[in-house]
């Protein structure tokens, strides 16, 4: 072990429209992000804010293409994971957690005009030829812990984000955009999930919800969607 886990760090801001958010490190990562999707390890991870309209007036850029571009520009490498929403960086919500030296963050943006109940059938296929067109309503979730975590259980941290999420958007009666059902979430959501390497931290093999980390993982995904939530209300409001 290379050291005690309360010496990793992690900063972020906003620059324009992005939130940059720098590990102190590289990390291991597993997300459902356009740019660098599935298991890897990178130094950043971003979330851009794009035009609310961008794949309804014409085609996007391809996802992953524009955000190793912007990467670039904002000199930060291709060691990056991004993310992609409509929502602006000024509703960004955030939330940390801890139990003694192991801690959980937690930033998001939280949309709903895009929600949606898990096996809605999807509305045309023209909407499925441009799976990455932007409504305001899209969650993204970037996780990131102190502990080291198993493969496995990444794959449970992400489990429980999701289940957290949908359980608040249901405590917020929220419903689908079809109106017939609560949503379970939208249907642009991301999750990332970002913990220390292998053997620079305390491992843990399992992260569901009865173990501290499924438990800080938890806390930290309700009060962000929470919060988020009401920034979206709020949002609304003001551009009816």
């Amino acid at each position: 072990m290379k050291g005690p886990a309360t010496r990793v760090h992690t900063r972020h801001q906003v620059i324009g429209r992005t939130l940059v958010i720098t590990l102190g490190g590289r990390r291991r990562i597993l997300s459902s992000a356009p740019q660098g999707g599935g298991f890897r390890s990178a130094s950043h991870i971003i979330n851009h804010q794009v035009d609310a309209h961008s794949g309804m007036n014409g085609p996007l850029p391809d996802p992953a293409r524009y955000l190793r571009k912007l990467a670039s520009e904002l000199s930060i490498g291709y060691h990056t994971v991004g993310l992609m929403t409509a929502v602006p960086m000024t509703q960004l919500v955030t939330a940390r957690v801890s139990a003694g030296e192991l801690w959980v963050e937690c930033f998001a943006t939280v949309g709903v005009t895009n929600a949606v109940c898990a096996g809605e059938w999807p509305p045309s296929l023209a909407y499925r030829k441009e799976p990455y067109s932007m409504r305001v309503g899209t969650i993204n979730l970037i996780l990131i812990t102190n502990g080291s975590l198993s493969t496995s259980a990444m794959v449970g941290a992400v489990q429980v984000a999701t289940e957290t999420k949908t359980g608040v958007l249901r405590d917020h009666t929220i419903p689908s955009r079809k109106g017939r059902d609560l949503a379970t979430g939208t249907g642009t959501d991301a999750v990332v999930v970002a913990c220390r390497l292998r053997g620079e931290g305390p491992l843990h093999t399992y992260s569901g919800t009865h173990t501290m980390m499924g438990a800080l993982v938890g806390r930290a995904v309700s009060r962000c969607v929470s919060r988020g939530l009401a920034k979206a209300r709020k949002w609304q409001k003001m551009h009816r």
